[in-house]
């Protein structure tokens, strides 16, 4: 089954020419059919990169889904024009009164800063506080994990002395959590951050569990046990060359960004990188919106 999205959202294009199924919003208006509500709060600097990513594995489903992009009213995007952002983006005072079966909570280069020190964050404890009571499960990425993590559970940051940049290997440690049903014992993740989250404090909070992580770049998911809440410090939504584009970006701007790990053929960044996390990065997203979103939510909300 289809994402609904609407019909001039530059992504469509780019989602239909990749054969993902996409329904633009007046077909989808014909069926009789109950989709899951899913908002995309994208606090990501290239808005519109990170639009396709997520509507490519989200379009990968069985379900229907109706997609609503969020963006915070409190900030002021410098990398999206604003008349893409008019035309496509809400913002949290205009869905408030709202339900949701779904969110994802992106992330955002802004993790050298405190959480409180953040120009739009008490917005955002405003919305992750709604989502207690307005969404069955929320979905957290990369820094936007670590600010979740931070509001509902006081697990906070540390930096890193070196970046956290390349694919690295997961272990599943948790096989009974439905998320990783279908998962290899071994997957791949890529990772780009400065920050970590430390096991041994997501370990003491009786709420959660710990699904997967890596020797080297440490706890990549984690869940509250009612699902409700899932974080995931990695970006399994990247593209295969997303990271080459962050690490020349770096070197441009005269950042001494160490080459990503085990991402280049032969450690090699003039070679073309291996696509090795893919399959299980639809994985993921296809058991959330199972198990966490359809299985869970109510048919009527209200």
């Amino acid at each position: 089954m289809p994402i609904n999205i609407p019909s001039d959202l530059p992504a469509k294009e780019i989602l239909e020419k990749e054969n993902i199924f996409v329904m633009d919003d007046k077909r989808a208006y014909q069926q009789d059919i109950r989709p899951l509500n899913i908002v995309i709060l994208n606090i990501m600097p290239e808005k519109q990169k990170t639009e396709v990513q997520l509507l490519r594995l989200l379009g990968n489903s069985p379900l229907q889904l109706n997609i609503t992009f969020m963006r915070p009213e409190t900030h002021t995007s410098k990398t999206t024009k604003e008349e893409h952002l008019q035309q496509f983006y809400t913002t949290f005072s205009k869905i408030r009164h709202k339900k949701f079966d779904g969110m994802i909570v992106t992330g955002a280069p802004i993790e050298h800063l405190p959480f409180e020190e953040v120009s739009y964050w008490d917005e955002l404890k405003e919305i992750f506080e709604w989502t207690n009571n307005h969404v069955t499960s929320t979905l957290h990425i990369c820094w936007g994990a670590q600010a979740g993590l931070y509001y509902h559970y006081g697990v906070n940051k540390y930096s890193l002395e070196e970046k956290c940049f390349g694919v690295f290997e997961h272990v599943i440690c948790n096989n009974s959590v439905k998320i990783v049903r279908g998962f290899d014992d071994h997957y791949y993740v890529p990772h780009s951050r400065h920050t970590d989250i430390k096991r041994q404090d997501i370990a003491a909070v009786e709420e959660l569990d710990i699904i997967s992580e890596s020797k080297e770049a440490g706890v990549c998911l984690v869940a509250s046990k009612d699902a409700k809440h899932v974080f995931l410090t990695g970006h399994p939504e990247y593209d295969l060359l997303t990271l080459k584009q962050e690490y020349e970006r770096d070197r441009a701007k005269g950042v001494q960004t160490a080459v990503p790990s085990s991402y280049f053929p032969n450690n090699d960044p003039s070679e073309k990188p291996v696509q090795k996390w893919k399959s299980h990065a639809h994985l993921l997203f296809a058991n959330w919106l199972n198990y966490c979103v359809y299985q869970e939510t109510p048919y009527e909300w209200e």
